[in-house]
């Protein structure tokens, strides 16, 4: 009965303790492997760097459309550039040249 008793005391004496390790432990595997984890935090950060590298390939491209688009309003038309639409577009060409198709 006092073995009993003398273990209760040890459990009560370090009862703070106790809840200390089991709330650090709780936290530690929180923090490593839960759902906002490091290991989360670092995976989206990737992620982000992926579509802002995405996002600039796309900036680059819409830029060179709309320049496209400019180049063909009514008021100044690049004949150039509508040459080369008018060709590639509908398939025009002239009698005296020859088209090489490059894969």
């Amino acid at each position: 009965m006092k073995s009993l008793i003398a273990k209760r005391y040890i459990i009560r004496q370090n009862m703070i303790a106790i809840i200390g390790l089991c709330l650090s432990l709780y936290f530690g595997y929180h923090l490593m492997a839960g759902e906002r984890s490091y290991w989360q935090l670092s995976s989206l950060e990737t992620q982000v760097t992926s579509v802002e590298q995405d996002l600039a390939v796309l900036s680059e491209q819409k830029a060179n459309i709309e320049e496209k688009v400019v180049m063909m309003r009514p008021g100044s038309i690049n004949r150039d550039l509508l040459e080369e639409r008018v060709r590639s577009v509908l398939g025009y060409r002239s009698a005296d040249e020859t088209v090489i198709i490059q894969n």
